[in-house]
């Protein structure tokens, strides 16, 4: 945490320049810092926490859910449940670094009066600890990004003390927008200043969240839930995935892919057994656009994957199996964020549990928005296979729901933690007895860096850092 002042300092030199023109741009007289406007935060904070979040679904999320695996990998590696130590460092320098940038834009929020900017920087300050407290547990939040302030030993706070904020404020900023007030500043990147459209953002973020806790009977999440989805009025959430918290990278500097090399994003990889093997059941029409197809020497195979975790060496594979299309990461790409698909896949699960009715449109709604989202059409035949057709169970929600998750963060890992679902096979060659872990370990540095909130933090979670010890809202058995 004691990095945070002079990251901060670095980054609040560039601000002034207009960083609408280029995010890494470095203003000329680094002796006066311009007034910014909100705005000037805006597109930064987007892109940054975007390019992220891309980029740990690929190094993280695909290993431990099984979308894919290191290839060749004999032995050890995240696919294994093999955790190192620093795994989660990039994301709590990431997350924090972004959060100090959200709460400027706030505080220039705030100073113009600005409702709307200010509804925004609650909603990405929410999804952004969201994640940092689902990554590690307990993390600094009402101490954090005070350095400034002479804080540079953040105390910890609960997840369930974090929750509860966040939360909270993205009550007060679906209350806060107002539509006829223009957003008047340079134009955003992710929803081009349409107030509405962050509105929704808003609160189909609420719903992710309430969804996430709602194992703990306590928070009465599924009430919660079921008044935002019987009250579309007061709690509008994304109908369509042209709605959907999507970020269009044009391939115009400095909205880039976050693959400088886009070769680097399938050099040695190949794609797992189980995520193609499901496709390959329902005829999926997702295949082409993930994957290219399995070879023996020049004969094509069809889609065929390496299984994760496997034992043995690399030779036991008598054909090439499929990677990853390289289109996936090359300029224009798309970076997701929080897609209509999970929307509708929230409801579906609602709708099973016997809050709302309607559960097969939620359902089919879902399935035919996660192939929108890859620019796939859903065969008119699709829910004519008996594996695809709506049966009512949460098995089959939370597997289709996982490929609608496709590159969305971490949120399949997450996901899995608090269903247990999908289901994914394991094997004698698993690390930490073949169990997910449940969450990374803190940053290695953390023990120097802020001993006392380090050993806070340790106090609150059992007494030691250990990737099996459970988040709060992680009940599942």
């Amino acid at each position: 945490m004691k990095k945070l002042s002079a990251i901060y300092m670095l980054f609040i030199v560039f601000l002034g320049s207009g960083c609408t023109n280029d995010f890494e741009q470095i203003n000329e007289d680094p002796n006066r810092i311009a007034e910014i406007s909100p705005a000037t935060l805006l597109n930064p904070i987007l892109y940054g926490l975007a390019s992220h979040g891309a980029n740990r679904s690929d190094a993280i999320t695909f290993n431990l859910m099984q979308v894919s695996v290191p290839f060749p990998s004999v032995s050890g590696g995240l696919h294994r449940y093999d955790v190192s130590l620093g795994i989660g460092n990039s994301s709590w320098d990431n997350y924090y670094k972004w959060l100090q940038n959200i709460k400027e834009m706030k505080k220039a929020a705030e100073l113009r009066e600005d409702k709307n900017y200010t509804a925004i920087a609650l909603t990405l300050n929410a999804f952004a600890y969201a994640n940092l407290t689902d990554l590690f547990g307990p993390v600094p939040m009402a101490e954090a990004v005070s350095a400034e302030e002479g804080i540079l030993t953040p105390k910890f706070d609960t997840q369930e003390q974090i929750y509860t904020a966040i939360l909270a404020d993205l009550e007060t900023a679906n209350a806060l927008y107002d539509s006829e007030q223009p957003m008047v500043y340079e134009t955003d990147i992710l929803f081009g200043n349409d107030v509405e459209r962050w509105r929704k953002f808003t609160n189909s973020l609420q719903m992710r969240l309430l969804l996430r806790i709602s194992n703990r009977s306590e928070t009465n999440a599924f009430d919660k839930l079921t008044r935002m989805v019987q009250n579309p009025s007061k709690y509008p959430v994304f109908e369509s995935t042209e709605e959907s918290a999507i970020l269009q990278v044009t391939g115009v500097t400095p909205n880039v892919s976050p693959w400088g090399r886009p070769q680097d994003f399938r050099l040695s990889t190949k794609i797992a057994s189980f995520f193609l093997d499901n496709l390959n059941q329902w005829n999926d029409p997702r295949r082409p656009i993930i994957a290219t197809q399995a070879n023996i020497e020049e004969e094509i195979i069809g889609y065929k994957g390496i299984p994760s975790a496997y034992e043995g060496n690399e030779s036991q594979f008598e054909y090439n199996a499929s990677t990853f299309e390289i289109k996936q990461v090359e300029n224009p790409m798309k970076i997701y964020i929080l897609p209509y698909s999970e929307i509708a896949f929230i409801k579906a699960e609602l709708a099973q549990r016997g809050y709302i009715t309607n559960g097969q449109e939620y359902y089919e709604n879902g399935v035919r928005a996660a192939m929108e989202q890859l620019s796939a059409e859903l065969p008119e035949d699709y829910f004519e296979n008996t594996l695809t057709a709506y049966d009512g169970s949460l098995n089959q929600l939370m597997l289709q729901k996982y490929y609608a998750l496709y590159f969305v963060d971490y949120q399949q890992w997450f996901e899995y933690r608090r269903t247990g679902l999908p289901e994914l096979p394991t094997t004698a060659a698993m690390f930490n007895d073949a169990l997910m872990p449940s969450r990374l370990y803190y940053p290695s540095d953390l023990a120097i860096g802020n001993a006392p909130g380090y050993k806070q933090a340790l106090e609150m979670i059992g007494g030691k850092d250990d990737i099996n010890v459970r988040v709060w809202w992680d009940t599942v058995d």
